[in-house]
C-alpha cells in the first residue's frame, strides 16, 4: 500500500509541478490545454496543476485517500478524453495513447478501494475506518467520473475536424 501510494502520489505531484513551473510555465500549459479545446486554457492549467499537487500529496501521505484518488481519476479521464483517446491504446504511438492515464486511474481506484494501509494519515486519524472498501472505491469512482464529465460538458470545446483534402 505505502509504496504504491507514494510512487503514484509523488508522480502526480511532479506532473502538477511541471504544469505550473516546467518549461513554458503555466502560460505554456494554458496554451497546450487551449489547443486541445479546454477553454479558458489558463483556468484549466491552474486547476490541473493545483489539483495534481494537492491530490498527489494527499495520496502519497494517505490523507482523505478516496477523495485524493478520485481527483486523480478525474484528471486522468479528462487527459484520456482530450489528449490521448484518439491516438489508440499504446503510449508509444505518435501523440501517445491512453494506456498510461488508464493505468494511473485504475491504480487510484484500487488504492481507494483497498484503503491507504496502516502507514497513512487516514489510519492515524481513523478516517479509514469509515472510508475503506467499496465505499472508498465508489467515492473515488463517482468523484472522478462525474467531475470529469462535468468539466468536459461545460468547458471542452475542441476545434471541429478539418475536412479531408484541405477544403
Amino acid at each position: 500500500d505505502l509504496v504504491l501510494r507514494v510512487v503514484v502520489g509523488l508522480t502526480i505531484v511532479a506532473h502538477g509541478y511541471n504544469h505550473i513551473f516546467g518549461p513554458g510555465g503555466i502560460q505554456g500549459t494554458a496554451g497546450w490545454f487551449a489547443s486541445m479545446g479546454l477553454r479558458p486554457g489558463i483556468v484549466h492549467a491552474w486547476a490541473s496543476g493545483l489539483i495534481e499537487l494537492a491530490a498527489g500529496a494527499g495520496l502519497a501521505v494517505g490523507l482523505f485517500t478516496p477523495f485524493s484518488a478520485g481527483a486523480i481519476i478525474g484528471i486522468m479521464v479528462v487527459a484520456g478524453m482530450t489528449a490521448h483517446r484518439r491516438n489508440g491504446f499504446f503510449i508509444f504511438k505518435p501523440g501517445q495513447g491512453y494506456e498510461y492515464v488508464l493505468m494511473i486511474a485504475v491504480v487510484c481506484l484500487a488504492i481507494a478501494t483497498f484503503g491507504p494501509g496502516y502507514a497513512s494519515l487516514d489510519h492515524a486519524f481513523t478516517i479509514d475506518d469509515n472510508l475503506d472498501g467499496w465505499l472508498g472505491g465508489l467515492i473515488a469512482l463517482v468523484l472522478g467520473v462525474v467531475g470529469s464529465a462535468g468539466l468536459l460538458v461545460t468547458a471542452w470545446r475542441p476545434d471541429p475536424p478539418k475536412p479531408a483534402g484541405g477544403q
